[in-house]
């Protein structure tokens, strides 16, 4: 009787092993779940979120993604963060700085990585530190020496740049900043007007041309490229080229830019989220910035604007817009 005792304890210790196995197998084997959140729809933070997806599901790893979009509601993003805590996830994405910073606030308890997208100084951000050893990402952050040299290559006898961006938009000032510190440094001439809001937008780009800029500059304001079409219809109808941060603000009608390419930089933080569900840890992990930069310029603008471009600027750029409106965005 002992024995048939001792050998039932046996089994039944064997079947409770194989059943944790199973379980601990079945858990290995579910899919990583990520949610890639955006403060609003332009058409850059949509390509953003959409080569991060298209990269994480061609990966050997099975992801379930799900998505946020606040539509310009500060309260809404805190309200999709929260949400998605509470539903559970294994990797946060959040696009654009703001997003970034409210992730943060939301995830502080450090348990879930957060991978960022497009933040243009990580730093002033306050996503680096000791206390955001769960965070990493890719910054979009631009050189302010190559901005200058943008404006030169098709306005080489320019006099005064205006330079147009968000207050709120920690990225988009970072950005200005830098671009009037060069300024500042090799003696060129600059205005500058920030606004609050998209209703601000007509008289500001109204302001800086009255003040006799030859150019308008705009970096990667998340605000003002979902508003190109005011933009340009303004700066446009006084003769001034609309100067970007980023390829898809030039496929949305500004004039050229040496900026972002949003499918590169959308494939760099795929590439991390999948380091981090390989077993990586985020603060192992410092933030990525951009590999190389984007040059592109929108020939339907530049017929617009009466600017004709020698074929030896051309050559160094690669043609976004032709002359008839075709776009190559995205290709």
């Amino acid at each position: 009787m002992f024995n048939r005792r001792f050998v039932r304890n046996l089994i039944c210790m064997a079947l409770c092993a194989l059943l944790i196995a199973l379980s601990a197998s079945s858990a290995l084997a579910a899919p990583v779940r990520v949610a890639v959140v955006q403060p609003m729809s332009h058409t850059s933070l949509d390509q953003i979120r959409d080569t991060i997806i298209a990269a994480l599901e061609k990966s050997d790893i099975e992801f379930e993604i799900v998505t946020g979009n606040a539509e310009r509601d500060t309260a809404a993003l805190s309200t999709i963060l929260e949400n998605i805590r509470m539903d559970g996830v294994d990797i946060l994405v959040p696009i654009a700085t703001n997003t970034a910073q409210s992730a943060k606030v939301v995830f502080e308890d450090g348990v879930v990585p957060v991978v960022f997208a497009a933040v243009s100084d990580p730093v002033a951000a306050g996503l680096t530190g000791e206390d955001s050893f769960f965070i990493t990402g890719v910054s979009n952050n631009i050189p302010a020496g190559e901005i200058v040299k943008l404006i030169s290559d098709f306005q080489p006898d320019y006099q005064k740049i205006g330079f147009l961006y968000t207050s709120s938009e920690t990225n988009s000032v970072s950005t200005i900043n830098a671009a009037k510190a060069y300024c500042d440094a090799n003696g060129i001439a600059y205005e500058e007007v920030s606004i609050s809001n998209l209703s601000e937008l007509q008289t500001a780009v109204e302001t800086l041309i009255s003040r006799g800029i030859d150019a308008l500059y705009t970096g990667n304001d998340n605000s003002i490229a979902s508003a190109m079409s005011t933009y340009i219809d303004v700066a446009y109808s006084y003769g001034v080229p609309v100067y970007c941060g980023a390829d898809s603000m030039v496929a949305d009608g500004g004039f050229a830019t040496i900026g972002v390419d949003y499918v590169q930089l959308g494939n760099q933080v795929a590439d991390l989220v999948i380091r981090l569900a390989q077993g990586e840890q985020p603060e192992d992990i410092p933030y990525e910035t951009l590999s190389d930069y984007a040059r592109f310029v929108n020939l339907q603008a530049a017929g617009t604007l009466g600017m004709e471009i020698t074929d030896d600027i051309l050559s160094a750029y690669r043609v976004l817009v032709e002359a008839d409106g075709t776009s190559h965005f995205g290709e």
